[in-house]
């Protein structure tokens, strides 16, 4: 049985927290605050410490590690970019399209996943494809559906369609791929990642369908999900802009199930989506003003799920 969702999440706690310059060149989310570097960093820490404190008290396992200052890695908060961990015990590893961003790559992170009692039986490596300039940024990029077995992907320059392809051959899924695009200054730009558009739990897919801008692509997705029996909740752009396609489905304690986003993406839904999303999840939200300000990535961005089977 492949499940869709976990109750145990990978993050990695900021050192040197601030705005990534490599990554702003196609991250339009990114933006600017007027705040020296120690205070960037002490918000960034408190946001995320109290994240964790909230993910753990309603029972979901957090592995914590710390980011390197040595390493200077800007965005290391953002894990599922360069790791994901299978059901089979396989670990895939991402190319990545910002140079200061593929030192977060660790081994001694995949050794602390083993620690707490995870079993790796493989790693598959796709990160010799930078030397092509072809990226493929893990689940920021990919929105796995782990039980139908399909891979939901906006190509972008963080997300190569042969790359795409070669993934879901190895790990067997059927590939969705569409393009999706904002507005920037007036201008349609491809949104450099699918999960600030698009977040896939058991039952509910919420997207922002009106990113989607070919017809024929967005009927795609929609009878897809539809296939698979998903509720849509379909979000403006307006709304992913707060980060409300950047939500995540985990599993706490006494089975209970919860959609996990910041409080700017809760505070941007309407009634009836949240009436919808509660029917099958109670939303767990926290405060990221500073993270996902900067960073351009919010909740979902800062929890690598971990499947992997136990020892």
């Amino acid at each position: 049985m492949k499940n869709q969702i976990t109750d145990t999440l990978l993050m990695v706690r900021p050192v040197d927290y601030r705005m990534n310059e490599e990554t702003a060149v196609n991250n339009y989310f990114q933006q600017k605050m007027k705040m020296n570097s120690e205070e960037i960093t002490k918000k960034a820490q408190e946001e995320f410490d109290d994240f964790v404190d909230k993910l753990r008290k309603v029972g979901v396992k957090v592995i914590t590690v710390d980011d390197i200052k040595e390493n200077d890695t800007p965005d290391s908060i953002f894990p599922n970019n360069w790791v994901s961990f299978h059901q089979n015990g396989d670990v895939a590893l991402y190319p990545m399209f910002a140079e200061n961003r593929r030192r977060e790559r660790r081994e001694d992170i995949l050794l602390a996943i083993e620690e707490e009692g995870y079993k790796i039986e493989n790693i598959v490596d796709y990160s010799s494809a930078e030397a092509d300039d072809k990226f493929l940024e893990g689940t920021g990029v990919l929105i796995l559906d782990r039980q139908h077995r399909k891979a939901y992907c906006a190509l972008s320059p963080r997300a190569e369609e042969n790359l795409v392809i070669e993934f879901c051959e190895d790990f067997e899924y059927t590939p969705i791929i569409f393009k999706a695009f904002q507005n920037v200054n007036n201008e349609r730009k491809q949104i450099y990642h699918t999960n600030v558009l698009m977040g896939l739990g058991e039952e509910l897919a919420i997207i922002c369908l009106s990113s989607i801008d070919d017809k024929k692509e967005r009927k795609l997705v929609i009878d897809s999900l539809k296939e698979d029996g998903k509720t849509i909740v379909d979000i403006t752009e307006k709304q992913m802009h707060e980060f409300a396609g950047n939500m995540l489905e985990v599993r706490g304690a006494f089975n209970k199930k919860y959609w996990v986003m910041s409080e700017a993406a809760r505070k941007s839904l309407t009634e009836k989506q949240i009436e919808i999303i509660e029917k099958h999840s109670e939303i767990l939200s926290s405060d990221l003003h500073v993270i996902e300000t900067l960073g351009g990535g919010s909740a979902r961005c800062m929890l690598a799920e971990v499947f992997l089977p136990k020892k």
